[in-house]
């Protein structure tokens, strides 16, 4: 959504993908929530358990682990887990802290022949100038449904 203090970049829509490079597109949080909705697409957040566990996650998204904590290593059952996650057929939105894991998950879940879009802003977005989040886009920003705890 663009508004006098977050402008829409030149050429993004807010109801259509953008292409990308190596999976299928980058999607508005707005836009990944109405598919997920309209059970078009399948919700699948990348971050690791204690990012979900400490900052928030959205109900009903699916746990999928990029790289888990500490150390932030790559999940071994990775492929494993999205294979299971994503019927045949179906579209994965995939969201991350502020939409790079994510980038590089969709990438990997591309290879394995899903149909995947990064979720552009993240979770959280990008940080401010005082190093703070959630006030530069991302999920909660835009007041989609998260919880915490």
């Amino acid at each position: 959504m663009s508004t006098p203090n977050h402008p829409q970049p030149v050429g993004r829509t807010e109801d259509q993908p953008l292409p990308a490079d190596g999976y299928a597109g980058d999607v508005t949080p707005q836009l990944a929530w109405q598919w997920v909705q309209a059970g078009q697409a399948v919700l699948i957040d990348v971050r690791c358990d204690a990012e979900r566990a400490w900052v928030g996650y959205v109900p009903g998204a699916v746990a999928v682990a990029w790289k888990q904590w500490p150390g932030m290593l790559p999940n071994p059952d990775f492929d494993a887990q999205m294979r299971a996650a994503v019927p045949p057929g179906a579209k994965a939105v995939l969201l991350c802290r502020s939409g790079v894991r994510s980038v590089a998950a969709a990438r990997r879940a591309t290879e394995l022949g899903l149909t995947a879009y990064n979720i552009l802003e993240g979770f959280e977005g990008d940080a401010d100038d005082n190093g703070q989040r959630n006030r530069r886009g991302g999920w909660r920003f835009h007041g989609l449904p998260w919880r915490q705890g």
